[in-house]
């Protein structure tokens, strides 16, 4: 699974790299979803490059994700209660657990909404023009992502 962020605002974005957010449903900035790791999704990314930051998302962090900023249909918040009920999983930890092994998916909470809106990362960003490999914060980050969503819950 691949956790993906957008961090680069709207203006003056090319049509070709607009449509691929928005079919990723990255519509603002500090909006994150999670995404299965295939090679369509790997070539939407490579377009969108310049714009977010991804990298593979491991079961503790997405089970933060999930307790701090998981909203169900009415914004009311993601439960343990609510997980026992439609998955059968004992709590969000576990479904989590579940979800980046593969044996079950983000959809089977049927109200789950598919994005996750971020607060700004504490600290700030190194920047939002170059590549995490050259000193900035876009990009493939790898395991690192759960580093940057945790200063963004």
């Amino acid at each position: 699974m691949l956790a993906v962020i957008r961090l680069r605002g709207q203006i003056d974005v090319h049509r070709k790299i607009k449509d691929t957010l928005r079919l990723l449903r990255l519509h603002k900035r500090y909006h994150c979803v999670i995404v299965p790791d295939t090679p369509s999704y790997r070539g939407m990314l490579q377009i969108v490059k310049d714009y977010v930051a991804y990298g593979e998302i491991d079961a503790e962090t997405l089970a933060l994700l999930l307790r701090n900023r998981g909203r169900l249909v009415g914004n009311r918040k993601l439960t343990d209660e609510y997980v026992k009920e439609k998955t059968g999983y004992e709590s969000i930890e576990e479904f989590a657990k579940a979800v980046v092994e593969g044996k079950a998916s983000l959809k089977d909470l049927p109200e789950l909404k598919p994005v996750f809106r971020l607060h700004p990362p504490r600290g700030g960003l190194k920047s939002i023009k170059w590549h995490y490999g050259y000193g900035g914060d876009l990009g493939y980050h790898g395991e690192d992502i759960s580093k940057l969503i945790y200063r963004m819950r």
